[in-house]
Protein backbone atom coordinates (compact mmCIF):
# COMPACT_ATOMS: atom_id res chain seq x y z
CA UNK A 1 0.00 0.00 0.00
CA UNK A 2 1.32 3.09 -0.87
CA UNK A 3 0.39 6.90 -0.39
CA UNK A 4 -0.58 6.78 -4.42
CA UNK A 5 -0.40 4.80 -6.97
CA UNK A 6 3.13 4.24 -8.99
CA UNK A 7 3.85 6.77 -11.24
CA UNK A 8 1.43 9.51 -10.08
CA UNK A 9 1.53 12.18 -7.82
CA UNK A 10 1.56 11.85 -4.27
CA UNK A 11 -1.46 13.07 -2.09
CA UNK A 12 0.32 16.20 -0.56
CA UNK A 13 -0.23 16.36 3.06
CA UNK A 14 1.50 18.62 5.66
CA UNK A 15 1.79 16.38 8.40
CA UNK A 16 3.42 12.83 8.50
CA UNK A 17 3.68 10.82 11.49
CA UNK A 18 6.34 7.81 11.25
CA UNK A 19 7.42 4.76 12.44
CA UNK A 20 4.25 4.14 14.58
CA UNK A 21 1.58 1.35 16.03
CA UNK A 22 -1.58 2.33 14.93
CA UNK A 23 -4.87 1.19 16.79
CA UNK A 24 -6.90 -0.01 14.03
CA UNK A 25 -10.52 0.90 13.58
CA UNK A 26 -13.29 -1.34 14.55
CA UNK A 27 -16.44 -0.94 12.46
CA UNK A 28 -19.86 -1.03 14.75
CA UNK A 29 -22.50 -3.52 13.69
CA UNK A 30 -26.14 -2.73 12.75
CA UNK A 31 -27.08 -4.34 16.58
CA UNK A 32 -24.74 -4.52 19.79
CA UNK A 33 -21.33 -3.84 19.83
CA UNK A 34 -18.41 -4.83 18.49
CA UNK A 35 -17.05 -7.14 15.93
CA UNK A 36 -17.41 -10.66 17.11
CA UNK A 37 -14.16 -13.22 17.15
CA UNK A 38 -15.53 -15.36 14.71
CA UNK A 39 -13.70 -18.21 17.11
CA UNK A 40 -15.98 -17.45 20.18
CA UNK A 41 -19.05 -15.49 18.96
CA UNK A 42 -20.10 -14.59 22.02
CA UNK A 43 -17.03 -12.39 22.62
CA UNK A 44 -15.35 -9.40 20.98
CA UNK A 45 -12.47 -9.39 19.06
CA UNK A 46 -9.04 -8.31 19.97
CA UNK A 47 -7.70 -5.10 19.51
CA UNK A 48 -6.03 -4.65 16.48
CA UNK A 49 -2.20 -3.28 16.21
CA UNK A 50 -0.51 -2.64 13.18
CA UNK A 51 3.48 -1.56 13.55
CA UNK A 52 5.71 0.67 11.52
CA UNK A 53 3.36 2.69 10.19
CA UNK A 54 3.13 6.28 8.79
CA UNK A 55 0.26 8.30 9.22
CA UNK A 56 -0.21 11.62 6.64
CA UNK A 57 -2.45 14.69 7.57
CA UNK A 58 -3.87 16.97 5.03
CA UNK A 59 -6.30 20.18 6.08
CA UNK A 60 -6.45 18.60 9.35
CA UNK A 61 -7.63 15.25 8.42
CA UNK A 62 -6.19 11.79 7.82
CA UNK A 63 -4.92 11.50 4.37
CA UNK A 64 -3.64 7.89 4.46
CA UNK A 65 -2.14 5.41 6.60
CA UNK A 66 0.41 3.03 5.06
CA UNK A 67 3.70 1.30 5.85
CA UNK A 68 6.39 3.45 6.80
CA UNK A 69 8.88 1.50 4.44
CA UNK A 70 6.74 2.51 1.53
CA UNK A 71 7.46 6.16 1.77
CA UNK A 72 9.60 8.22 -0.22
CA UNK A 73 11.23 11.61 -0.69
CA UNK A 74 8.25 13.01 -2.56
CA UNK A 75 5.42 12.03 0.46
CA UNK A 76 7.17 14.20 2.77
CA UNK A 77 7.51 16.87 0.77
CA UNK A 78 6.71 20.14 2.51
CA UNK A 79 5.55 18.71 5.53
CA UNK A 80 6.16 18.47 8.90
CA UNK A 81 7.73 14.95 10.62
CA UNK A 82 6.70 13.75 14.06
CA UNK A 83 9.42 10.84 14.24
CA UNK A 84 7.83 8.78 16.90
CA UNK A 85 10.14 5.02 16.53
CA UNK A 86 7.61 2.59 18.74
CA UNK A 87 5.03 5.00 19.83
CA UNK A 88 1.36 3.63 19.69
CA UNK A 89 -0.78 6.11 17.84
CA UNK A 90 -4.60 6.00 19.21
CA UNK A 91 -7.59 8.28 18.29
CA UNK A 92 -7.85 10.86 20.62
CA UNK A 93 -9.77 10.58 23.69
CA UNK A 94 -13.25 11.60 24.24
CA UNK A 95 -14.64 12.56 28.12
CA UNK A 96 -17.70 11.83 27.21
CA UNK A 97 -19.61 13.94 29.96
CA UNK A 98 -17.44 16.54 32.35
CA UNK A 99 -18.09 19.93 34.05
CA UNK A 100 -14.85 21.85 32.69
CA UNK A 101 -14.89 24.85 34.70
CA UNK A 102 -15.32 23.37 37.87
CA UNK A 103 -11.23 22.65 38.46
CA UNK A 104 -11.91 25.33 40.74
CA UNK A 105 -13.54 23.01 43.04
CA UNK A 106 -11.16 19.98 42.91
CA UNK A 107 -11.06 18.37 46.67
CA UNK A 108 -13.46 21.32 48.21
CA UNK A 109 -16.29 18.64 49.04
CA UNK A 110 -15.12 15.58 49.91
CA UNK A 111 -16.46 12.55 51.91
CA UNK A 112 -19.87 14.04 52.33
CA UNK A 113 -23.23 12.17 50.52
CA UNK A 114 -24.08 13.16 47.24
CA UNK A 115 -27.07 15.47 48.46
CA UNK A 116 -24.41 17.20 51.04
CA UNK A 117 -22.20 17.59 48.14
CA UNK A 118 -24.99 19.20 46.32
CA UNK A 119 -26.67 21.68 48.65
CA UNK A 120 -24.14 22.21 51.46
CA UNK A 121 -21.24 22.34 49.42
CA UNK A 122 -21.26 23.10 45.67
CA UNK A 123 -24.13 24.76 44.65
CA UNK A 124 -23.80 27.48 47.28
CA UNK A 125 -20.17 27.81 45.72
CA UNK A 126 -20.79 28.01 42.70
CA UNK A 127 -22.86 31.65 42.71
CA UNK A 128 -19.53 32.96 43.31
CA UNK A 129 -18.89 32.28 40.04
CA UNK A 130 -18.03 35.41 37.56
CA UNK A 131 -17.24 35.15 33.67
CA UNK A 132 -13.51 34.92 34.32
CA UNK A 133 -13.57 32.19 37.06
CA UNK A 134 -15.34 29.93 34.74
CA UNK A 135 -12.39 31.19 31.84
CA UNK A 136 -9.50 30.58 33.51
CA UNK A 137 -11.17 26.95 35.61
CA UNK A 138 -11.73 25.85 31.36
CA UNK A 139 -8.33 26.59 30.77
CA UNK A 140 -6.52 24.86 33.07
CA UNK A 141 -9.15 21.72 32.21
CA UNK A 142 -8.00 22.57 28.50
CA UNK A 143 -4.63 21.67 29.35
CA UNK A 144 -5.34 18.97 31.87
CA UNK A 145 -7.30 16.90 29.43
CA UNK A 146 -4.66 17.59 25.95
CA UNK A 147 -1.48 16.46 28.62
CA UNK A 148 -3.75 13.43 29.25
CA UNK A 149 -4.44 12.59 25.53
CA UNK A 150 -7.82 14.18 25.61
CA UNK A 151 -8.72 15.58 22.48
CA UNK A 152 -12.69 15.71 22.96
CA UNK A 153 -14.67 17.13 25.76
CA UNK A 154 -18.60 16.96 25.80
CA UNK A 155 -18.65 19.95 28.78
CA UNK A 156 -21.79 21.25 30.55
CA UNK A 157 -21.59 24.07 32.60
CA UNK A 158 -22.36 27.44 32.46
CA UNK A 159 -21.10 30.72 31.14
CA UNK A 160 -19.91 28.85 27.83
CA UNK A 161 -18.69 31.71 26.05
CA UNK A 162 -15.61 31.46 28.51
CA UNK A 163 -15.50 27.59 27.78
CA UNK A 164 -15.53 28.00 23.95
CA UNK A 165 -13.03 30.85 24.45
CA UNK A 166 -10.64 28.91 26.59
CA UNK A 167 -11.15 25.43 23.89
CA UNK A 168 -10.06 27.66 20.84
CA UNK A 169 -7.09 29.12 22.72
CA UNK A 170 -6.19 25.28 23.41
CA UNK A 171 -6.40 23.92 20.08
CA UNK A 172 -9.25 21.66 21.48
CA UNK A 173 -12.42 20.07 20.19
CA UNK A 174 -15.92 20.73 22.60
CA UNK A 175 -19.06 19.54 22.39
CA UNK A 176 -20.73 22.27 25.11
CA UNK A 177 -24.02 22.41 26.31
CA UNK A 178 -25.07 25.61 28.23
CA UNK A 179 -26.86 24.68 31.69
CA UNK A 180 -30.22 25.90 32.54
CA UNK A 181 -32.68 24.90 35.53
CA UNK A 182 -36.58 25.66 35.20
CA UNK A 183 -36.42 27.56 38.40
CA UNK A 184 -34.63 30.05 35.92
CA UNK A 185 -37.98 30.89 33.54
CA UNK A 186 -37.94 30.79 29.66
CA UNK A 187 -34.89 32.51 29.61
CA UNK A 188 -32.94 29.59 30.90
CA UNK A 189 -33.82 27.65 28.01
CA UNK A 190 -33.57 30.78 25.83
CA UNK A 191 -29.69 31.16 26.58
CA UNK A 192 -28.81 28.04 25.89
CA UNK A 193 -30.71 27.71 22.54
CA UNK A 194 -29.42 31.12 21.66
CA UNK A 195 -26.06 29.50 22.23
CA UNK A 196 -25.82 26.37 21.19
CA UNK A 197 -27.03 27.96 17.24
CA UNK A 198 -25.09 30.89 17.43
CA UNK A 199 -21.69 28.84 18.43
CA UNK A 200 -22.57 25.18 16.49
CA UNK A 201 -19.19 24.85 14.23
CA UNK A 202 -17.13 28.02 15.58
CA UNK A 203 -13.53 27.37 15.93
CA UNK A 204 -13.03 26.08 12.65
CA UNK A 205 -15.75 23.67 13.44
CA UNK A 206 -13.51 22.49 16.60
CA UNK A 207 -16.40 23.31 18.63
CA UNK A 208 -20.04 22.14 18.40
CA UNK A 209 -22.80 22.55 20.57
CA UNK A 210 -26.07 20.51 22.77
CA UNK A 211 -28.88 22.40 24.52
CA UNK A 212 -28.42 21.68 28.64
CA UNK A 213 -31.12 21.05 30.13
CA UNK A 214 -29.57 20.08 33.92
CA UNK A 215 -31.46 16.99 34.76
CA UNK A 216 -34.67 15.28 34.69
CA UNK A 217 -35.41 16.41 38.37
CA UNK A 218 -34.46 20.06 38.11
CA UNK A 219 -36.35 20.93 34.75
CA UNK A 220 -39.78 19.93 34.50
CA UNK A 221 -41.60 18.62 31.52
CA UNK A 222 -43.02 21.48 29.79
CA UNK A 223 -39.08 22.67 29.64
CA UNK A 224 -37.55 19.28 28.64
CA UNK A 225 -40.28 19.17 25.16
CA UNK A 226 -39.42 22.76 24.51
CA UNK A 227 -36.27 21.73 24.49
CA UNK A 228 -36.49 18.93 22.39
CA UNK A 229 -38.25 21.11 20.01
CA UNK A 230 -35.62 23.95 19.80
CA UNK A 231 -33.21 20.74 19.39
CA UNK A 232 -34.45 19.69 16.48
CA UNK A 233 -35.36 23.27 14.93
CA UNK A 234 -31.23 23.91 15.83
CA UNK A 235 -29.99 20.45 14.60
CA UNK A 236 -27.86 19.44 18.05
CA UNK A 237 -28.80 17.06 20.55
CA UNK A 238 -29.15 17.63 24.18
CA UNK A 239 -26.94 16.63 26.81
CA UNK A 240 -28.64 15.98 30.42
CA UNK A 241 -28.42 14.29 33.72
CA UNK A 242 -30.91 11.39 33.94
CA UNK A 243 -31.08 8.44 36.09
CA UNK A 244 -27.72 9.08 37.68
CA UNK A 245 -28.62 7.25 41.00
CA UNK A 246 -31.07 4.24 41.45
CA UNK A 247 -32.48 6.33 44.13
CA UNK A 248 -33.64 8.97 41.34
CA UNK A 249 -35.12 6.58 39.11
CA UNK A 250 -37.05 4.68 41.86
CA UNK A 251 -37.96 8.25 43.19
CA UNK A 252 -39.29 9.05 39.75
CA UNK A 253 -41.23 5.39 39.65
CA UNK A 254 -42.50 6.33 43.18
CA UNK A 255 -44.12 10.16 42.33
CA UNK A 256 -44.92 10.41 38.78
CA UNK A 257 -45.08 6.26 37.66
CA UNK A 258 -42.44 6.80 34.99
CA UNK A 259 -38.20 6.05 35.17
CA UNK A 260 -36.59 9.42 34.28
CA UNK A 261 -35.47 7.93 30.86
CA UNK A 262 -39.41 7.09 30.22
CA UNK A 263 -39.45 10.87 30.95
CA UNK A 264 -37.35 12.02 28.24
CA UNK A 265 -39.35 9.54 26.17
CA UNK A 266 -42.25 11.01 26.45
CA UNK A 267 -41.04 14.45 26.56
CA UNK A 268 -39.38 13.78 23.07
CA UNK A 269 -35.69 14.49 24.19
CA UNK A 270 -34.36 10.86 23.13
CA UNK A 271 -36.18 10.70 19.84
CA UNK A 272 -34.59 13.97 19.14
CA UNK A 273 -30.94 13.06 20.41
CA UNK A 274 -29.73 13.24 23.46
CA UNK A 275 -26.73 12.55 25.85
CA UNK A 276 -27.80 10.75 28.92
CA UNK A 277 -24.59 12.06 31.45
CA UNK A 278 -24.69 9.34 34.15
CA UNK A 279 -27.44 6.62 33.76
CA UNK A 280 -26.35 4.48 37.00
CA UNK A 281 -30.22 4.06 37.22
CA UNK A 282 -31.39 2.98 34.49
CA UNK A 283 -32.86 -0.11 34.38
CA UNK A 284 -34.40 -2.91 31.83
CA UNK A 285 -37.60 -1.65 31.22
CA UNK A 286 -35.61 1.90 29.77
CA UNK A 287 -34.38 -0.36 26.84
CA UNK A 288 -37.90 -0.29 25.34
CA UNK A 289 -36.96 3.79 25.16
CA UNK A 290 -33.92 3.63 24.08
CA UNK A 291 -33.32 0.95 21.61
CA UNK A 292 -35.46 2.96 19.15
CA UNK A 293 -33.46 5.61 19.24
CA UNK A 294 -29.70 4.17 19.80
CA UNK A 295 -28.49 5.87 16.58
CA UNK A 296 -28.81 9.15 17.93
CA UNK A 297 -28.45 8.48 22.16
CA UNK A 298 -25.50 7.47 24.23
CA UNK A 299 -24.53 7.40 27.55
CA UNK A 300 -21.81 8.66 29.33
CA UNK A 301 -19.88 6.69 32.21
CA UNK A 302 -18.24 8.06 34.81
CA UNK A 303 -16.85 5.20 37.08
CA UNK A 304 -14.55 6.61 39.21
CA UNK A 305 -17.09 9.37 41.02
CA UNK A 306 -19.91 6.54 41.26
CA UNK A 307 -17.01 4.74 43.27
CA UNK A 308 -16.54 8.06 45.34
CA UNK A 309 -20.07 8.75 45.89
CA UNK A 310 -20.94 5.48 46.51
CA UNK A 311 -23.42 4.89 43.13
CA UNK A 312 -23.72 2.10 41.26
CA UNK A 313 -22.34 1.94 38.09
CA UNK A 314 -23.33 2.89 34.78
CA UNK A 315 -25.30 -0.35 33.39
CA UNK A 316 -22.91 -0.86 30.33
CA UNK A 317 -24.06 -4.29 29.80
CA UNK A 318 -27.87 -3.92 28.98
CA UNK A 319 -26.37 -1.04 27.34
CA UNK A 320 -24.33 -2.92 25.14
CA UNK A 321 -26.58 -5.96 24.27
CA UNK A 322 -29.72 -3.31 23.15
CA UNK A 323 -26.69 -1.78 20.53
CA UNK A 324 -26.82 1.64 23.13
CA UNK A 325 -23.38 3.03 22.89
CA UNK A 326 -21.52 4.35 25.75
CA UNK A 327 -18.62 6.61 26.29
CA UNK A 328 -16.13 7.63 29.02
CA UNK A 329 -16.56 10.83 31.55
CA UNK A 330 -14.93 12.21 33.63
CA UNK A 331 -17.49 14.58 35.45
CA UNK A 332 -15.98 17.42 36.96
CA UNK A 333 -13.39 17.74 39.57
CA UNK A 334 -15.25 18.52 42.18
CA UNK A 335 -16.49 14.70 42.12
CA UNK A 336 -14.40 13.09 40.10
CA UNK A 337 -10.87 14.95 40.83
CA UNK A 338 -8.59 14.62 37.75
CA UNK A 339 -10.28 15.02 33.83
CA UNK A 340 -7.94 11.55 33.08
CA UNK A 341 -10.43 9.26 30.52
CA UNK A 342 -7.48 6.87 30.87
CA UNK A 343 -8.14 6.71 34.79
CA UNK A 344 -11.78 6.71 34.40
CA UNK A 345 -11.70 3.95 31.60
CA UNK A 346 -9.41 1.79 34.14
CA UNK A 347 -12.04 2.32 36.47
CA UNK A 348 -14.79 1.36 34.57
CA UNK A 349 -13.09 -1.96 33.25
CA UNK A 350 -12.56 -3.45 36.72
CA UNK A 351 -15.69 -2.34 37.59
CA UNK A 352 -17.60 -3.71 35.67
CA UNK A 353 -16.04 -7.12 35.71
CA UNK A 354 -16.46 -7.40 39.41
CA UNK A 355 -20.23 -6.11 39.49
CA UNK A 356 -21.07 -8.81 36.80
CA UNK A 357 -18.92 -11.46 38.48
CA UNK A 358 -17.50 -12.08 35.18
CA UNK A 359 -13.70 -12.07 34.58
CA UNK A 360 -14.55 -12.22 30.47
CA UNK A 361 -17.01 -8.97 30.60
CA UNK A 362 -15.10 -5.91 29.49
CA UNK A 363 -12.00 -6.93 27.58
CA UNK A 364 -9.04 -4.36 27.30
CA UNK A 365 -10.58 -4.07 23.43
CA UNK A 366 -13.61 -3.35 24.75
CA UNK A 367 -12.68 -0.56 26.80
CA UNK A 368 -10.61 0.67 24.20
CA UNK A 369 -13.33 1.33 21.99
CA UNK A 370 -15.06 3.15 24.53
CA UNK A 371 -12.78 5.80 25.12
CA UNK A 372 -12.68 6.14 21.31
CA UNK A 373 -14.79 5.29 18.62
CA UNK A 374 -18.18 4.90 21.28
CA UNK A 375 -17.28 7.95 22.91
CA UNK A 376 -16.97 9.58 19.32
CA UNK A 377 -20.82 7.98 18.61
CA UNK A 378 -22.60 9.12 21.86
CA UNK A 379 -22.19 12.92 20.43
CA UNK A 380 -22.49 12.15 17.49
CA UNK A 381 -19.12 12.07 15.49
CA UNK A 382 -18.58 8.08 14.63
CA UNK A 383 -18.07 9.36 11.26
CA UNK A 384 -14.93 11.54 12.04
CA UNK A 385 -13.93 11.34 15.18
CA UNK A 386 -12.74 7.95 17.28
CA UNK A 387 -10.57 6.35 14.69
CA UNK A 388 -7.82 5.95 12.78
CA UNK A 389 -8.88 5.80 9.66
CA UNK A 390 -8.03 8.11 6.51
CA UNK A 391 -11.22 10.68 6.29
CA UNK A 392 -11.41 10.91 10.03
CA UNK A 393 -10.42 13.59 11.95
CA UNK A 394 -6.45 14.27 12.58
CA UNK A 395 -6.73 13.62 16.53
CA UNK A 396 -3.83 11.72 16.85
CA UNK A 397 -2.55 10.44 20.53
CA UNK A 398 1.15 9.21 21.20
CA UNK A 399 1.89 7.27 23.64
CA UNK A 400 5.41 5.86 24.67
CA UNK A 401 5.29 2.09 26.12
CA UNK A 402 8.78 2.20 27.02
CA UNK A 403 8.05 2.91 30.24
CA UNK A 404 8.46 0.34 33.61
CA UNK A 405 5.01 0.02 34.43
CA UNK A 406 4.16 -1.04 31.27
CA UNK A 407 6.98 -3.69 30.05
CA UNK A 408 7.58 -5.95 28.95
CA UNK A 409 4.97 -6.07 26.43
CA UNK A 410 2.52 -8.88 26.62
CA UNK A 411 -0.47 -7.62 25.69
CA UNK A 412 -0.57 -4.25 24.47
CA UNK A 413 -4.21 -2.91 24.76
CA UNK A 414 -4.08 -4.72 28.52
CA UNK A 415 -1.32 -2.01 28.88
CA UNK A 416 -3.57 0.89 27.59
CA UNK A 417 -6.22 0.15 29.52
CA UNK A 418 -4.98 -1.20 32.93
CA UNK A 419 -1.39 -0.06 33.10
CA UNK A 420 -1.15 3.00 31.07
CA UNK A 421 -0.81 6.59 32.80
CA UNK A 422 -1.22 10.46 31.88
CA UNK A 423 2.04 10.68 31.78
CA UNK A 424 2.71 8.14 29.32
CA UNK A 425 1.08 10.81 26.91
CA UNK A 426 3.84 12.10 24.81
CA UNK A 427 2.27 13.76 21.35
CA UNK A 428 -1.23 15.37 20.74
CA UNK A 429 -2.24 16.09 17.88
CA UNK A 430 -5.80 18.15 17.41
CA UNK A 431 -7.25 18.67 13.79
CA UNK A 432 -3.75 18.07 12.36
CA UNK A 433 -2.36 20.58 14.72
CA UNK A 434 0.73 19.35 17.46
CA UNK A 435 -0.59 20.81 20.66
CA UNK A 436 1.51 18.39 22.77
CA UNK A 437 4.86 17.94 22.16
CA UNK A 438 7.79 15.99 24.33
CA UNK A 439 5.01 15.51 27.37
CA UNK A 440 4.66 19.64 27.45
CA UNK A 441 1.84 21.77 25.84
CA UNK A 442 3.04 23.96 23.14
CA UNK A 443 3.44 27.68 23.62
CA UNK A 444 1.62 27.48 27.24
CA UNK A 445 2.94 28.74 30.15
CA UNK A 446 0.39 27.42 33.13
CA UNK A 447 2.22 29.16 35.94
CA UNK A 448 0.64 32.43 35.88
CA UNK A 449 -2.48 30.72 35.04
CA UNK A 450 -2.41 28.22 38.61
CA UNK A 451 -1.11 31.69 40.63
CA UNK A 452 -4.30 33.73 39.47
CA UNK A 453 -6.73 30.80 40.52
CA UNK A 454 -5.07 30.18 43.88
CA UNK A 455 -5.11 33.74 44.82
CA UNK A 456 -8.90 33.89 43.68
CA UNK A 457 -9.88 30.50 45.95
CA UNK A 458 -11.12 32.33 49.09
CA UNK A 459 -13.49 34.23 47.14
CA UNK A 460 -15.07 31.40 45.47
CA UNK A 461 -15.39 28.97 48.29
CA UNK A 462 -17.14 31.29 50.84
CA UNK A 463 -20.18 30.00 51.75
CA UNK A 464 -21.01 32.52 54.27
CA UNK A 465 -23.49 34.05 52.03
CA UNK A 466 -26.19 31.43 52.17
CA UNK A 467 -27.23 31.27 48.80
CA UNK A 468 -27.58 28.89 47.00
CA UNK A 469 -27.61 27.99 42.95
CA UNK A 470 -30.35 25.34 43.05
CA UNK A 471 -31.74 22.57 45.67
CA UNK A 472 -31.23 18.83 45.43
CA UNK A 473 -33.94 17.10 46.00
CA UNK A 474 -34.72 14.33 43.15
Amino acid sequence: MTPAAPGAAPVPVDLVVRRVTVLAPTVRPPVGYPDLDPGDPGRPAPAVFVADQAIGVAGGVIAWIVPDADLGPADLAGARVVDAPGRVAIPGLVNAHSHSSMTFFRGSAEDVPTASWFNDHIWPMEVNLTDRDVLLGARLAVAEMLLAGVTTVADHYFSTEQIATAVDEGGMRAVLARTFFSSQGAEGLDRSASFAAEWDGAAGGRITTMLGPHAVYTVDDADLARTAEAARAIGVRTHIHASETMHQTESSLARRGATPIQVLHDTGVLDAGALIAHGTGIVESDLQWLAPVADRVGVACCAKVYQKHTHGPTPIRLLHDAGVPVGIGTDGCASGNTLDVLESTRTMALVQKAHTGDATWMTSAHALDLMTRQGAAVIGREHDLGSLAPGFAADVVLIDPWKPHLQPMNDLAAALVLSVRASDVETVIVAGRVVVEHGRLVHVDLGPLMTEMNERLPGLTDRSHGRTVQTYAP
